[in-house]
């Protein structure tokens, strides 16, 4: 990958009076508030410090900041770009791996028998013969780990990089700092946690693919701030740019990020949707421009990256216990052969008195000890130093045969196997448990659209009469986060969820096209009639909320907020409960029973005065640095509140091919495989069942919520999920749901627990 991009010059690069000026002004600032200080604010354990300050192109005062480490040592504050992913490096991979190796206890007994053939008095052969060998196995192995920490680090490239001022210019990625405006091109990497400034795109919208970051092959946006989109038409204007963000302290949080932007005497709210993450690839976009906020070790794919520890699988433990007996029977039999010995001796010096002389000067003792060691020096090729140079060469050509393997063969897209370990085929033999994602593992992640239900009637014909229906299809059209681009006169539409997309895709078949969208408005044509909403607030969806929801003002003025989520949520939150409802409900269970994910929809009309009272409150929280997430939650629910129950909709996943026996050839393998889900209990079972995870053979041990009964009894609630476990022998029915989970590893069952939220999973 490339690991270049467009910097620009940071202000002060070449020496002037101005800068002169400006560091004894920031000096004397900074002497007078240390003396007039008497205070320290000091931060709760918990709480997030907001510390975290940057301003854009301004190098020199990030430098100033130093924090310390160890003891009394400092360093910059502000980290640099530069990160070492690799295990090893050239002063450290002799003694680093040396250090390895006699953790096997194989090496520690090799080494002790060659020190023992340095004894001349016990030596049967020349010690630097037992050397030999062992150092060609030390070598093989080191050679063998180099090979796999090259493959698996990243390398970086270098390239010339001319000064230009007043321009970008190629820059490497380890000399980027906190502050630097970075040009990014399409296809190209994010080299540090940058906050989006403006793009090519129209609304500086920015598509990225995270799929090394999270899996996710789906593209995700991102959209700057409208101000930075208005102004920055230029790179004359992003040049100028002085804006400084004050925002939290490096964290290992993917999802979140809060902060504010500083610039014209204004301030303006920064949250996750404005980020791009280092790892990110740049898509669908021409260019864009980002201001780096976290660089190097401090961004939060970084910060999520434990320490490299050594690996050192089951077979190996099971081979340093196997030699540490062996060496004790060793050692118990060269006891029995050295007493046996001296018996015999003296038996036989007895009966030949002409040799008495040869052992007159050795004392029996000494004798004894000198036998005993010889014959465990005779024993020692008990454990063949052979055999272990003969697995290296296992493992090398097993990971070849991993490679060259056709059944591993991905055609469609043209993917090999490819074995970066050369051990892999020996850690793949010890996995004794699998935890899988449902969505896009087990299943294709193409979701289509197949029924819904509307006013309690599932429909397959529309009446294009019913005022209700004409509701449904405008949320499905209005309440998303969908973008959509024309191409060769075609309505092309980037989702970051194939559920939305679906959503989005049926509504325009059923005559309600999504045409376009900027940052406060979405146009639509309703059944030929095309019409605009100005959109007033976006109400996003996380894992704790379990819905999303849009609040427009309709070209006739009215406002209307229009919500979709499981539900749970969103049944608890109606105005009132009639026949309809219970024929909604009725509808849900029948098509979770038909495996299809579903969602609820609803809507409300929102009063003038109450907008613009939420609205302000909406401001104020929308700024704040803390709490900002709990009160801008409570707004949310404050508004989704005495909602009219639209209708449903239900999408179909299906399973992927061979999906059912691979989870079969898994148990042949007593491999115990659990599935993480969010859908309903019902959908769960269902999916348990065709992929085989489930069997009818299998008792059902279901977690309801607290106060609820099970099947087994009183339930004892999971932290946030219900738990549905296949299990082949009943259980006392006054286990604890953590107990069974635990007994049911070893007896071998299989699990499928569902209903986790996402920071569980």
């Amino acid at each position: 990958m490339s690991l270049l991009c467009d910097v620009l010059p940071w202000r002060g690069e070449a020496p002037s009076f101005r800068a002169f000026w400006w560091a004894h002004i920031v000096f004397a600032q900074h002497c007078k508030y240390f003396c007039a200080c008497s205070e320290v604010q000091l931060v709760p354990r918990g709480a997030t410090a907001f510390t975290w300050e940057v301003r854009a192109n301004n190098r020199s005062y990030h430098l100033q900041f130093k924090k310390k480490f160890a003891f009394c040592l400092t360093k910059n504050k502000y980290a640099g770009n530069a990160i070492k992913t690799a295990k090893y490096n050239i002063l450290t991979f002799l003694p680093l791996n040396l250090y390895e190796q006699f953790h096997r206890m194989a090496n520690v007994y090799f080494v002790f028998v060659i020190l023992l053939q340095t004894i001349p008095e016990i030596s049967t052969l020349p010690w630097y013969t037992l050397l030999f060998p062992l150092s060609c196995l030390l070598t093989i192995r080191a050679l063998r780990d180099l090979i796999d920490d090259i493959v698996t680090s990243r390398s970086a490239m270098f390239i010339f990089s001319p000064k230009f001022s007043f321009s970008f210019r190629w820059q490497k990625w380890c000399d980027i700092c906190v502050g630097d405006i970075v040009r990014l091109r399409k296809e190209s990497f994010v080299p540090a946690d940058m906050l989006l400034l403006c793009s090519s795109e129209p609304s500086s919208l920015c598509y990225v693919e995270t799929a090394d970051i999270d899996g996710e092959t789906n593209l995700k946006f991102r959209q700057a701030l409208p101000v930075t989109h208005r102004e920055l038409t230029s790179e004359g204007s992003v040049a100028a740019f002085d804006g400084r963000v004050t925002c939290e302290e490096p964290n290992s949080r993917m999802h979140s990020f809060t902060g504010t932007l500083q610039w014209r005497g204004e301030t303006y709210a920064l949250d996750s949707e404005r980020i791009l993450l280092r790892g990110c690839k740049l898509r669908n976009t021409d260019f864009c421009y980002g201001l780096v906020i976290y660089a190097g070790f401090d961004s939060k794919i970084m910060r999520n990256c434990g320490k490299i520890k050594r690996k050192k699988t089951k077979l190996d433990r099971m081979m340093d216990r196997l030699v540490i007996i062996i060496f004790l029977v060793l050692l118990a039999m060269s006891l029995c052969l050295a007493i046996a010995s001296g018996f015999w001796a003296k038996t036989f010096q007895e009966k030949h008195t002409y040799l008495s002389a040869l052992y007159k000067h050795t004392a029996p003792a000494k004798q004894a000890f000198f036998s005993f060691w010889g014959f465990a020096i005779l024993l020692s090729i008990i454990i063949p130093m052979s055999m272990y140079i003969t697995f290296e060469f296992i493992y090398l050509v097993n990971s070849f045969f991993i490679n060259w393997d056709l059944e591993m063969y991905y055609a469609v897209k043209d993917i090999p196997a490819k074995a970066r370990s050369t051990s892999l085929n020996d850690q793949l033999g010890q996995i004794e448990y699998i935890f899988s994602d449902k969505t896009g593992t087990l299943t294709q992640n193409i979701m289509s659209f197949k029924k819904c239900c509307i006013n309690g009637t599932v429909y397959g014909n529309f009446c294009w009469y019913d005022p209700l229906l004409r509701e449904f299809l405008r949320l499905l059209a209005l309440c998303h986060t969908v973008m959509v681009e024309e191409r060769g006169g075609q309505l092309v539409y980037q989702a970051a969820s194939p559920d939305e997309e679906a959503l989005v895709l049926a509504a325009r078949d059923l005559g309600y096209v999504f045409l376009s969208r900027t940052q406060d408005t979405i146009t639509i044509s309703e059944l030929g009639v095309k019409r605009t909403y100005k959109v007033l607030a976006m109400l996003d969806f996380n894992s704790d909320r379990k819905r999303m929801s849009v609040l427009v003002r309709d070209p006739q003025g009215t406002i209307r907020l229009y919500t979709k989520g499981a539900d749970t949520v969103i049944l608890a939150r109606l105005r009132s409960r009639g026949p309809s409802e219970t024929f909604t409900e009725r509808a849900l269970d029948r098509f979770a029973e038909e495996t299809l994910r579903t969602l609820c929809l609803a809507s409300k009309v929102v009063s003038e005065a109450e907008y613009c009272e939420w609205s302000r409150r909406h401001q104020e929280a929308s700024i704040l640095l803390q709490d900002r997430a709990w009160q801008m939650d409570s707004l949310y629910e404050e508004m989704e509140q005495n909602l009219e129950l639209l209708g449903v909709t239900a999408i179909e996943d299906k399973l992927q091919d061979g999906v059912p026996e691979t989870i079969q050839l898994l148990k042949l393998g007593n491999i115990k495989v659990w599935v993480l889900t969010g859908d309903k209990q019902e959908t769960a079972m269902n999916i348990g069942y065709a992929c085989k995870l489930l069997t009818d053979d299998m008792e059902i041990l279901e977690e309801k919520e607290p106060g609820g009964e099970g099947l087994r009894g009183p339930g004892h609630q999971l932290p946030g999920c219900d738990l549905l476990q296949g299990h082949p022998q009943a259980e006392g029915p006054h286990r604890t749901a953590g107990e069974e989970a635990q007994e049911g590893h070893h007896a071998g069952h299989r699990g499928w627990r569902q209903r986790c939220e996402h920071d569980q999973k």
